[in-house]
């Protein structure tokens, strides 16, 4: 059974595409709302339950957080593809660190993984607050995926980097 997202009944200022901009536990600069160090966010949920979600190839949506943890596994999943090859923290980090320098595209552009998944943009600031935010929340993955894919002594734990063989949901990683 997948693992589905805690923030189902949350009330939430600001959506964008569809999507509710959750609060992050975040020191990034972002559109995010911050939200308080002692509590879980969208973040900690996907890298919790990646492991167990990244077997499924379907994932039943129950409310629009979901639609953020499928987009936030499927992340994870490429952050794990691209530390496959990396044998020390350092390399990670610089790896990670030339992924979140890559465009991010939003809903209605090519290379967005999941066309139908959210709705397509109504203006072009709608557009960058949710690539804004898209941002901010990968980044964040990325620097809290980092810890728990390596080791404190810095040699990769295998038992985070054996999941970047998986396809999530059938796709293709390029």
């Amino acid at each position: 059974m997948v693992y589905h997202s805690s923030f189902v009944n949350e009330d939430v200022e600001s959506r964008a595409c569809g999507c509710p901009l959750l609060p992050l536990k975040s020191h990034i600069k972002g559109p995010a709302p911050v939200s308080d160090q002692d509590t879980t966010d969208i973040v900690d949920e996907a890298i919790t339950f990646f492991r167990a979600n990244v077997f499924f190839r379907n994932f039943d949506i129950k409310s629009p957080a979901d639609k953020l943890l499928i987009y936030l596994t499927f992340y994870i999943n490429i952050a794990l593809k691209r530390l496959e090859g990396c044998r020390t923290l350092a390399e990670g980090t610089k790896a990670i660190i030339n992924l979140g320098l890559e465009k991010v595209p939003v809903p209605g552009e090519s290379g967005f993984p999941f066309p139908g998944l959210f709705p397509l943009p109504q203006s072009h600031d709608e557009a960058e607050l949710f690539r804004n935010y898209l941002k901010q929340i990968r980044e964040e993955t990325s620097g809290r995926l980092l810890s728990v894919a390596y080791r404190p002594n810095g040699t990769p734990n295998k038992w985070w980097l054996a999941f970047a063989k998986r396809k999530f949901m059938n796709i293709i990683i390029p």
